[in-house]
């Protein structure tokens, strides 16, 4: 029998990447999606922010 709960199945089956990772030491990481270019900011307080 499984026990995982929908949700967990779902985040199991999805990419996972750590965002200090991603951001680096400075905190901030550019994405691009569709030729558009975003910026990922680890804030002060520990929260992510996401800005075109």
């Amino acid at each position: 029998m499984n026990a995982q709960t929908p949700m967990s199945h779902l985040l199991n089956s999805m990419p996972l990447h750590d965002a200090r990772i991603l951001t680096g030491d400075k905190g901030l990481a550019q994405i691009v999606l569709d030729g558009q270019v975003y910026t990922l900011r680890i804030t002060r307080a520990g929260k992510l922010i996401l800005t075109k």
